[in-house]
């Protein structure tokens, strides 16, 4: 069900269309009258009758879209319904709340813990672009940094498998250990007895019930901070020290923070007990297969 991203209220829908009185609606194209007119039914008798292959005139198309208000706060209920893609990604990158529960609840949020399709592709698209920044800070490195390693002697096709196989290894392992964590610390599955004593139920506040995949979804889209560097392909710049890369994912982690506390409501140390067990985990993964190739320094 979705939510009023003000209040946390649930709300039977986020808006409705109204087509009367719309006068931007698309009416349906006027008649040709150049046109010949359709031959009557010649069809002999026993025969099937010949039908006409025009098709019929569409039916009006739009409408004056009316965002839901409120019950309670007597605000719209998601005002980011009609807002576009750039306004959503500077919303997340000033990291407002409002914007994170419209994603995680109202967009791309599911009771079945199916994940969408588009989170699949933005994960796929961050693994990527996690391998080219890896890749390329290791390739600007001094050799000497990188002498005691066959990787940067390996073939483009076998470097590329093995960072490919290294980002995936270090995602997969942060993702499931905050999952796995979540569920231990029982955070984001509160029963309807624990509600009931809070006091939740009978102020009409949502119930979390998150999903393992509903918490790869908040780490997805809190981590869009890494497409950032992208601008790396366009100005080159001097990042030996990594300060760069430091920053970003500094930036990615509170991201991650936001996105948990308000998606579990787990408030800020619970969050950032999840958010730097994942990282450590991320971490020592990278550590051990780093330094099993002969790049531990380059970390």
């Amino acid at each position: 069900m979705p939510i009023c991203i003000e209040c946390r209220y649930p709300v039977s829908q986020l808006y409705h269309v109204l087509h009367s009185g719309n006068t931007s609606a698309r009416k349906p194209p006027p008649i040709n009258r150049s046109t010949k007119p359709t031959p009557p039914n010649t069809a002999k008798k026993g025969e099937a009758p010949v039908r006409s292959k025009t098709k019929p005139a569409p039916a009006v198309i739009g409408g004056d879209v009316r965002l839901t208000q409120c019950p309670r706060c007597k605000r719209f209920a998601d005002k980011y319904v009609e807002h576009d893609y750039i306004v959503l990604f500077i919303d997340l990158v000033l990291v407002k709340p409002r914007v994170y529960r419209h994603l995680l609840f109202n967009r791309l949020g599911r009771d079945n813990d199916e994940r969408d399709p588009s989170i699949t592709r933005l994960g796929t698209l961050l693994l990527l672009f996690d391998v080219y920044l890896k890749w390329s800070r290791i390739e600007t490195l001094p050799p000497q940094m990188t002498a005691s390693s066959r990787i940067p002697h390996l073939p483009i096709l076998l470097q590329y498998v093995f960072y490919l196989i290294f980002c995936a290894t270090t995602t997969i392992g942060q993702h499931l250990t905050i999952r796995w964590l979540a569920q231990v610390m029982g955070l984001g599955a509160r029963s309807t007895e624990q509600d009931n004593e809070d006091g939740r139920a009978d102020k009409g506040e949502f119930p979390i019930r998150s999903t393992p995949n509903g918490i790869s979804t908040a780490l997805f889209v809190s981590s869009c901070m890494k497409l950032f560097p992208i601008l790396m392909v366009v100005w080159r710049y001097n990042d030996v020290g990594g300060s760069v890369g430091r920053g970003v994912e500094w930036a990615v982690a509170v991201q991650n923070l936001e996105a948990l506390r308000i998606l579990l409501e787990c408030g800020y140390l619970g969050a950032a007990a999840l958010v730097g067990a994942g990282w450590l985990v991320r971490w020592a993964i990278a550590r051990v297969i780093m330094g099993f190739v002969g790049l531990g320094e380059c970390l």
